[in-house]
């Protein structure tokens, strides 16, 4: 069960170093997205978002060192939910064609249901995380490949996300 947890703190954490990592290199365009999803002045965005960062970065390594875990769940999942109420309370204000930096290139589509749910169950999979037993030694490197597997997977969910609806040809 450990290893679960493990792998589970791993993903999680790198989930949000790549975040927070994205924020560093993408300010600009991030800040924009940040004023239009909280409806910030531009100059206000650009700390929000380097904060975002900051926060991300501390929670991710939190996540790695297990006395710690509980504290970067927590705060994992507050980002976490915080990001999803932001992105549907956007969308549902009608602002759901704005980039929400969600991920790295700009979204073809806009704030989609999939960026929503993806904040949530990231957000809920940090809240089981905070609650799960603490305990475990350091990195094993089996944990990590398998945490480094389900960002790929991660990542290409949200590829196959973007994929524009297929559409049925009708038969005359």
């Amino acid at each position: 069960m450990t290893t679960v947890i493990q792998v589970a703190a791993l993903f999680l954490a790198a989930v949000l170093a790549a975040s927070a990592a994205h924020k560093l290199v993408e300010r600009a365009r991030l800040a924009a997205a940040t004023a239009g999803l909280l409806r910030l002045h531009p100059a206000v965005a650009m700390p929000v978002t380097m904060a975002a960062a900051a926060l991300e970065a501390a929670a991710a390594l939190a996540l790695v060192l297990p006395a710690s875990r509980p504290v970067g769940a927590l705060l994992a999942a507050l980002l976490w939910s915080a990001y999803g109420a932001a992105l549907f309370a956007a969308r549902r204000r009608g602002d759901g064609g704005i980039d929400c930096g969600c991920e790295f290139g700009k979204r073809r589509g806009g704030i989609g249901r999939f960026a929503i749910a993806r904040a949530f169950m990231l957000g809920a999979a940090a809240l089981a995380l905070f609650v799960s037993p603490v305990g475990g030694g350091g990195v094993d490197i089996r944990s990590a490949f398998a945490a480094l597997a389900f960002l790929a997977l991660l990542f290409a969910a949200g590829e196959i996300a973007q994929l524009p609806a297929p559409t049925r040809s009708v038969a005359r």
